[in-house]
């Protein structure tokens, strides 16, 4: 709500001083003409903006950015448009007036912050914030924050983000007066004309190189009310190499698990490691896909430990197998090691046979 009102007050902010100015800024309408102009000033605010901390941040970050405002404006000449000599007394006072209230040409009245973002891996979630006034060499007390979202998709690199700066600031000044007294100028007017400023900026931000993980490859037949193995194939496709990687599962209902850890070794962009897993279904398990997630905790290229996103494993459990099913499962294991054990045991006779 607060941000809807403010982004209101702006609008109708710029509505006036626009409407005023129309149709061109850079020239003065007819009618703002109160007498002699003394003097054509020239310059006015410069309005810069400085990051605050560091601008590197990781993919899938939701940060906050500060901003920091300097007005560095300057006069940068005028001109004399009457000459001193043909002025009179009360012409040199106003003249000098004049000049007072043209050195306040250098505020910037009113800013206003926009940021943009022309990425689709970076989104501004912020409107428009207000930064008050500045007067030449002034800086804001406190900074103009702007959030932003960065994907998990973003490949590393720098992000150029567009800072627009709006502003209002003194164009032109005339004045006049009756007569010149002790007190000062008796009945003077003063005509100030104001002017919309719009200034650009580029604030970059960079998304770090970093390991980045995903699975490619999920094998395993996992029945309900029975123990099986699931391999799981993961692959690094980030930027940077990940050391002593460690995966840990988190299962839930209908698995369970006392193997919920695999040790992956040390990952390359780009290539690929397999973790195996013993998993128990439950017995009531409904046969569908299921989802298991995972992270891995690996070192960096910095030595410190990082901790991935949580990556999901795609799996699936049958329904329980009847006695016979499992018996002929049983009965092929066992001929399998019946069958090693007896050629084994030839072995043993054989060579035995050999020596004698």
């Amino acid at each position: 709500m607060n941000s809807l009102k403010n982004v209101t007050n702006v609008l109708a902010f710029l509505f006036l001083v626009i409407s005023i100015t129309a149709p061109a800024c850079a020239q003065l309408p007819e009618f703002f003409n109160f007498d002699d102009n003394y003097y054509s000033v020239y310059g006015g605010p410069n309005v810069t903006a400085t990051l605050i901390g560091d601008n590197e941040y990781s993919r899938g970050d939701t940060v906050t950015i500060d901003l920091n405002l300097m007005n560095k404006g300057v006069i940068s000449g005028f001109e004399d448009e009457a000459d001193k000599d043909d002025l009179d007394e009360l012409e040199q006072k106003l003249q000098m007036t004049e000049m007072n209230y043209e050195a306040q040409r250098t505020t910037a009245i009113g800013i206003v912050a926009i940021l943009n973002s022309s990425s689709p891996y970076v989104i501004v979630k912020s409107g428009p914030q207000e930064a008050g006034s500045l007067s030449s060499g002034q800086q804001t007390e406190d900074p103009v924050q702007f959030s932003i979202e960065i994907s998990k998709n973003a490949p590393a690199g720098t992000y150029p983000l567009n800072l627009q700066l709006y502003y209002g600031y003194q164009q032109d000044v005339q004045i006049n007066g009756d007569d010149e007294t002790d007190l000062g100028i008796t009945n003077m007017e003063v005509g100030l004309w104001y002017a919309v400023g719009q200034q650009n900026q580029t604030i970059n931000i960079k998304v770090d190189n970093e390991a980045d993980f995903e699975v490619v490859n999920a094998t395993g037949t996992l029945y309900a009310n029975s123990d099986g193995m699931l391999r799981v194939t993961y692959k690094n496709t980030g930027e940077m190499t990940a050391k002593d990687a460690t995966v840990r599962i988190s299962p839930d209902d209908p698995f369970s698990t006392t193997d919920d850890q695999a040790f992956l070794g040390t990952l390359e962009p780009g290539q690929t490691a397999d973790a195996l897993f013993k998993l128990k279904v439950d017995e009531m398990a409904v046969a569908k896909a299921y989802s298991i997630n995972s992270e891995i905790k690996y070192e960096d290229q910095d030595g410190h430990s990082q901790i991935s996103d949580t990556i999901k494993i795609k799996t699936e459990t049958l329904p329980a197998r009847s006695f016979g099913e499992s018996l002929s499962t049983y009965t092929g294991l066992f001929a399998i090691i019946l069958i090693v054990i007896v050629a084994a045991g030839g072995f043993f006779i054989y060579n035995k046979q050999k020596k004698g």
